[in-house]
C-alpha cells in the first residue's frame, strides 16, 4: 500500500450557504461555500421556491401551454 496519497481530512470543516447559514461537517476541504442547505432547500423547509436559471421556468410553462393548445386544435 503506498504512504501518504490521501488527502488530509478535517473534522471541523466549515461550511458557508448563500442564505447566511453555516455550520460545521468533516470534510477533505477546510471550507466549502454552498448555495442551498437545509435551512433554505424547499424540501426541508416546505416552501415552494423557484430557482429559475434563465427563464427556464416560464420557457417550459409557454412550450406546455402551446402544446395544450395545438392538440386542442388537432382534435377538432
Amino acid at each position: 500500500m503506498k504512504a501518504d496519497i490521501h488527502p488530509t481530512y478535517h473534522n471541523k470543516a466549515k461550511v458557508d450557504c448563500a442564505c447566511g447559514a453555516s455550520f460545521t461537517v468533516g470534510s477533505t476541504l477546510e471550507k466549502i461555500r454552498v448555495e442551498t442547505c437545509s435551512s433554505c432547500h424547499p424540501f426541508f423547509t416546505g416552501e415552494e421556491k423557484i430557482m429559475d436559471t434563465g427563464g427556464r421556468v416560464e420557457r417550459f410553462k409557454k412550450r406546455t401551454a402551446a402544446a395544450g393548445a395545438g392538440s386542442a386544435k388537432k382534435g377538432k
